[in-house]
C-alpha cells in the first residue's frame, strides 16, 4: 500500500444532469451502493473513473472526461446525452492524505426525456431534487452528500430553469478545487484556493474566505472577499 500522502488521484468525470420542474431546476442525484469503499451510501451526481477507451489519439484528459461523463450517465442512470451538450463546471481533486483519491472533472447537461434506470450495482436509487431541496435533506440528515456535491448544489441553488442554470455556469470562471482539510473540535474545515488561511492553516486569520465548514451541527459553505 502506498503512503497516504503519495496516493495518486485517479482521473474521473461526473455530470450534473438537469431538468425543468414546476418552479425551479432539478438535478439528478444517485445513491451509491453502501458497500462501496469510496462514499458508500452517499448521494452524488452520476460519474466514475475515466477509462483507457475514453481517450482518443490526442490523449487530452478533458476530451476523455467528456466521454467518460457521457458513458457514466448512460451506465449508472440510463440517461443518454452527447459530449457536445456538456458545460464544464469545475474540477475537484481529493485532498492529499486520504487512502483513495480522484481528480474529477464536473460537467452539467440537460437530461433527456427517458426514465432514469439505475444499474443496481454501484447505484441503488435515484432522486430528482432542486438544489435547495437536496441541501435541506442533507441538513436534516436524511441524505449524505460528499463535499464537492454539497458545494456544487450550493452554487446552483435558486436557479429557476435549465437554461438559466447552464447560462450561469457558462458565465462564471472555471475553477479547480484542491482542498486542504483541517480538523477542528466540531468536525473539520476544508480550505480552497483564495482563502486567507489556505497556506497558513490559521482559520482565525482575517481576510478572504473560501472554505467549507463540516461541523457536526451542520455544514456551511463560506465565500467572501474579506
Amino acid at each position: 500500500m502506498p503512503e497516504a500522502s503519495k496516493v495518486p488521484a485517479h482521473p474521473a468525470a461526473t455530470v450534473v444532469l438537469l431538468r425543468d420542474a414546476a418552479e425551479q431546476c432539478e438535478v439528478l442525484l444517485v445513491r451509491r451502493n453502501a458497500q462501496l469503499s469510496f462514499h458508500g451510501g452517499a448521494w452524488v451526481f452520476p460519474g466514475g473513473r475515466i477509462d483507457p477507451e475514453d481517450y482518443d489519439a490526442s490523449a487530452d484528459v478533458v476530451t476523455a472526461a467528456r466521454r467518460a461523463a457521457v458513458r457514466e450517465a448512460r451506465e449508472e442512470a440510463g440517461v443518454v446525452i452527447s459530449d457536445d451538450s456538456l458545460v464544464r463546471v469545475s474540477r475537484w481533486v481529493t485532498p492529499e492524505g486520504l487512502p483513495k483519491r480522484f481528480d474529477t472533472w464536473f460537467f452539467a447537461a440537460r437530461a433527456g426525456d427517458e426514465a432514469v434506470q439505475v444499474d443496481g450495482g454501484e447505484i441503488h436509487a435515484h432522486r430528482w431534487l432542486t438544489p435547495v431541496e437536496a441541501l435541506a435533506e442533507q441538513r436534516a440528515q436524511r441524505i449524505e452528500l460528499p463535499p464537492p456535491t454539497f458545494v456544487t448544489l450550493t452554487m446552483l441553488a435558486g436557479q429557476r430553469s435549465v437554461a438559466e442554470t447552464l447560462a450561469a455556469i457558462r458565465a462564471q470562471a472555471f475553477e479547480a478545487y484542491l482542498p486542504r482539510l483541517h480538523a477542528i473540535p466540531e468536525g473539520a474545515c476544508t480550505l480552497y484556493a483564495g482563502d486567507v488561511a489556505y497556506d497558513s492553516g490559521d482559520l482565525t486569520q482575517p481576510g478572504p474566505r473560501h472554505r467549507l465548514w463540516i461541523r457536526d451541527a451542520g455544514w456551511r459553505y463560506e465565500r467572501s472577499a474579506s
